[in-house]
């Protein structure tokens, strides 16, 4: 068969059911096979945005997404979303096209050189140049994306490999040499955690993006309710234990909850679990380290030491890490009264919830995320894009039910979130999938409204709409004299016509009660729907720490 035949039966081997994708002059052999396989093709309008929607696929699946684009520009269109994967551990493999063999090299019509534009930010690259290479470069490629840390896969097929036809071999069984996922945790290193976790006198447990990806929901409640342990998150690990149980804090950070900053800058113990300690969340290094002892869980042994010193490292999936602290825990004696410091961190989250200050207005971010969380089904999918109503959202937004809430961390890319619902909503057809925008984010990816309506994905976007690059504002006010350069986006466009332009459903909401007859309206749509909600431009996202100082020397709302 054909090397692109032979592509198709790989990725249904693999148990693809759909692609994301944009058909060009370098990748036509395989969309040709598209009229004769079951694989869905969804067409996108950018290719970076088939990028971001296997993304939210697969951090909903569990499952690698599926991204095509061709040669040249299409090619390098996509590596935006590549490297955002790589930077949030997602499982991904993004399939090109590219100029025949023999052009390679000579500056062909667009030829690029993707393989070495992206092994910066792939966890593989492959280049088949024969047509029987094809399964076992698909196989490897979904096998090393969706094992160990989580990434994205690079398979670049050169158009004659395409179309050449060769006797092919679909492989059960393979080698990647060097390549070993696989790590049993040490126990001794599990003991020599649960010793220093019952030795100290305030103790947190830090759940990052690892305790998502690796499922470990059950585990983690289990070990903070056994050893009656308050919860922080970061960033990435919001969703990982729910944000309405009595022991949870909330996220950790620049924008992190005034309680669980405070909490953790007194901890004299943290168990980070599934964590790299992004500066976003810790602050300084150097002042996070100091006074405490850090357990560090992670499946990565790339990270251990990488930002932080740690007193015991315990390298593995960390569900199964957890298992084992939870079955070392069996015989030892539990707590049967609340401790002094679990009654510091109940009264911390206390009177932050009570003296927080928040916008005045009917309209305050607060308010109408508070309104969502209201209506919105506890195993919604939410998804951010990237800016003030991202971190609006890790304020003011509570996540229930584990496992539900991705956004753009490590890389922060503009127009994430969007595109992601789409693919999150391809992955789940079965729950609602809404899309926290700002106005600045949502128009870099609008134009997938498009393929929102005509592949009937109805995702919701509850768009936050201060007519301006919000958070860069809110810099250039903090830091900057109020020298507001480059951030006023105007009332434009009408997101109300855009969304009705593409055949989907368009509201504004200008008062709580509008907002939540929106919100119902969407719940109740079969199509995509814009809820654009004007909020005051000078609202700013506090609490805020500034870059380069640690966690106590937060900015509140005064």
């Amino acid at each position: 068969m054909s090397g692109a035949k032979a592509l198709m039966v790989a990725m249904e081997k693999e148990g693809v059911r759909q692609v994301f994708g944009l058909p060009g002059g370098a990748n036509l052999p395989m969309y040709d096979e598209f009229a004769r396989c079951d694989i869905r093709h969804i067409l996108v309008r950018h290719e970076q945005s088939a990028a971001h929607m296997a993304d939210g696929f697969g951090r909903v699946s569990r499952k690698p997404g599926v991204c095509f684009a061709t040669s040249g520009p299409g090619a390098t269109n996509i590596l935006t979303g590549i490297a955002t994967a790589q930077a949030d551990s997602a499982p991904m493999v993004a399939v090109t096209g590219q100029v025949p063999v023999s052009m390679i090299g000579r500056d062909a019509f667009q030829e690029s050189d993707i393989i070495g534009m992206a092994n910066p930010v792939v966890k593989y690259a492959f280049q088949p140049r024969t047509a029987s290479e094809i399964p076992e470069s698909v196989r490897k490629g979904f096998f090393i994306a969706e094992t160990g840390r989580p990434g994205p896969v690079l398979i670049d097929i050169p158009k004659d490999v395409q179309q050449n036809e060769d006797d092919m071999v679909f492989p059960n069984e393979f080698q990647i040499k060097g390549y070993h996922p696989w790590t049993d945790p040490d126990v001794a290193n599990v003991e020599r955690a649960i010793a220093i976790l019952l030795n100290t006198e305030r103790p947190v447990i830090l759940a990052g993006g690892g305790t998502i990806i690796s499922s470990a929901f059950a585990e983690l409640q289990a070990l903070a309710e056994l050893l009656m342990i308050p919860v922080v998150t970061t960033f990435k690990g919001k969703g990982a234990f729910p944000e309405n149980h009595p022991l949870s804090l909330g996220p950790i950070g620049m924008h992190g909850h005034a309680e669980a900053n405070r909490i953790i800058d007194q901890a004299d113990c943290v168990l980070a679990i599934g964590t790299r300690f992004s500066d976003r969340s810790v602050g300084t290094f150097e002042d996070f380290e100091r006074r405490r002892k850090i357990i560090h869980m992670d499946v990565d042994p790339a990270e251990i030491g990488k930002n932080q010193t740690t007193s015991v490292a315990v390298v593995g999936d960390v569900r199964a890490s957890l298992r084992i602290m939870l079955k070392l825990l069996e015989n030892k004696p539990r707590l049967v009264e609340e401790t002094a410091w679990l009654k510091n961190a109940k009264e911390t989250k206390s009177y932050w919830k009570e003296n927080l200050k928040i916008h005045p207005g009917e309209m305050g971010a607060a308010k109408i995320l508070r309104k969502l969380r209201e209506l919105l089904p506890a195993d919604s999918i939410v998804t951010t894009e990237v800016g003030q109503h991202q971190m609006w959202a890790s304020l003011f937004f509570d996540v229930i039910h584990p496992g539900t809430f991705f956004s753009s961390t490590g890389l922060g890319t503009m127009g994430w979130g969007f595109p992601a619902a789409i693919g999150a909503k391809a992955a789940r057809p079965d729950v609602h999938v809404v899309d926290i925008a700002g106005d600045g984010s949502f128009n870099m990816t609008e134009n997938s409204l498009a393929t929102a309506v005509l592949e009937d994905i109805p995702v919701i976007v509850f768009l936050i709409n201060n007519y301006s690059l919000g958070m860069v504002a809110q810099w250039q006010r903090t830091f900057y004299e109020r020298r507001m350069i480059g951030v006023d986006q105007g009332q434009c466009p009408d997101y109300v016509k855009l969304a009705e332009s593409y055949g989907a459903q368009g509201i504004r909401a200008q008062s709580l009660d509008e907002l939540g007859s929106a919100i119902k309206a969407a719940l109740a749509s079969d199509v995509a729907t814009v809820i654009d909600i004007p909020i005051d431009p000078e609202e700013d996202v506090l609490p805020f720490v500034a870059p380069g100082t640690p966690l106590k020397d937060m900015i509140l709302p005064s």
